[in-house]
């Protein structure tokens, strides 16, 4: 598109978190506004007819009553689980056994990790993805696919290697070494150039040995800027396997800790079944946490307790976790963690819900003060949703006593028919 472009329509702004101000307040949507885009930033926010008159030159893209929103941010996802999304039936770890680590194995292939993901990336930003945090797999060339895709596309992304030394097959293990120099290449490779951004990424205490859990922790304290993502607490089986595994340590957050895997700068996902200890720490630490709850609720691991966890100071962000999440929608996303609200007795606003999907997820990835809301000298990472997208939403659209009325409605029922348009970068996405 022409440098610069004005888009007009009703525009989300963000004022403040919304779990620590009254959600309408912490949110506003607003009629009859725009924001210019130039050179890949946001240049201008405001109300349209201001815009037009201090741009006058600005080529115009007027999207009616469709709502522009920062684009989604996707804070914990498996990128190489593409093809194997919404497959039947099992738990966690008969998941990883039955279909993850099949899957996996084909990534060794340059040519496939490539394909899978120009066509995740493709998917993403249909649904209005326009950052992600993806773990790859043991494969080199898994990272490589990814960045390199991404790179092309000029997309904000972080990725890393996935570390395996054990409980895997042959053919996905690395070892303590291994992981620690293919990281450290990737990480020298890739993070900070253009908008990419490496994590160190053990895939979870039950399958990389304390040796790997402290190479990859020397490799952290080497390269502090850098996030490490992984998994804590999905399933209660899971965490008794890891107490077998790791009979010394204090509870499963210490398998981290004890090993320098603990710090400001880590993602760790699900963290359902977290013990009072393993939530003080996290929280004085002020690492983030990771929401997936159709991915919970898919492989039936548990309710995550976002009111507690909040009102306890915790960072959260909000992700799909596919394939283990049964889709790559956010709106998906976000209608299943109202869900689960309720199933607490906790349901959220609409204004929480799409503030976790986008500044939430920004500030766990530490990217707050580029992504996530639409401020002025923000990177131009957009989606604009049609609220009316289909005749079940637009008949209860109809209906809507509130903006926010409105815009629950499309969480609750919508999907890929409601993104008008994906801009990355200041481009609408292909």
């Amino acid at each position: 598109m022409p440098d610069p472009t004005l888009l007009t329509g009703r525009v989300l702004r963000t004022l403040a978190n919304p779990f620590d101000a009254p959600a309408e307040e912490a949110l506003r949507i607003e009629t009859g506004w725009g924001l210019v885009l130039d050179r890949g930033q946001i240049a201008d926010i405001g109300p349209a007819a201001e815009l037009r008159n201090n741009w006058p030159q600005v080529t115009e893209i007027a999207y009616g009553r469709d709502l522009i929103c920062p684009g989604f941010v996707d804070a914990h996802v498996h990128y190489p689980q593409t093809a194997i999304i919404a497959s039947w039936g099992k738990r966690l770890i008969d998941w990883l056994n039955s279909y993850t680590f099949p899957e996996e194995m084909r990534f060794d292939d340059p040519a496939y990790a490539r394909e899978i993901a120009r066509r995740y990336l493709d998917l993403t930003a249909a649904n209005g993805t326009t950052t992600v945090s993806s773990f790859c797999t043991i494969h080199p060339a898994s990272v490589d696919a990814l960045m390199g895709e991404a790179q092309r596309r000029g997309q904000r992304i972080v990725a890393g290697k996935t570390c395996m030394d054990r409980n895997a097959p042959e053919g996905l293990r690395d070892t303590a070494q291994s992981a620690y120099d293919d990281s450290k290449a990737l990480l020298e490779k890739w993070h900070g150039v253009d908008r990419l951004a490496y994590a160190i990424t053990p895939r979870f205490s039950p399958t990389s040995t304390p040796d790997q859990m402290s190479a990859l922790g020397a490799l952290w304290a080497e390269y502090p800027d850098c996030l490490m993502q992984t998994h804590l607490s999905e399933q209660t089986d899971e965490i008794g396997w890891v107490k077998s595994l790791y009979p010394e340590a204090r509870d499963y957050l210490d398998t981290y800790e004890a090993h320098g895997l603990l710090g400001a700068n880590g993602l760790y996902g699900h963290a359902i079944h977290l013990e009072p200890r393993e939530r003080d720490r996290l929280a004085e630490v002020g690492a983030a946490l990771v929401h997936c709850p159709t991915s919970n609720t898919f492989i039936g691991s548990g309710l995550f307790d976002m009111a507690g966890l909040m009102a306890d100071g915790h960072r959260i962000g909000l992700a799909t976790d596919t394939g283990g999440g049964s889709s790559f929608s956010m709106l998906r996303t976000m209608a299943a963690a109202y869900e689960i609200g309720q199933l607490r007795g906790t349901p959220l606003h609409a204004a929480q819900l799409i503030w976790l999907a986008t500044a939430g997820s920004a500030e766990a990835l530490r990217m707050g003060d580029r992504i996530g809301t639409l401020d002025k000298g923000m990177e131009a990472d957009l989606v604009v949703l049609d609220l009316a997208s289909t005749a079940a939403i637009a008949q209860r659209a109809g209906r809507a006593e509130s903006d926010w009325d409105d815009l629950f409605a499309t969480i609750m029922m919508g999907d890929d028919r409601a993104i008008r348009a994906t801009w990355i970068g200041g481009q609408v996405a292909d």
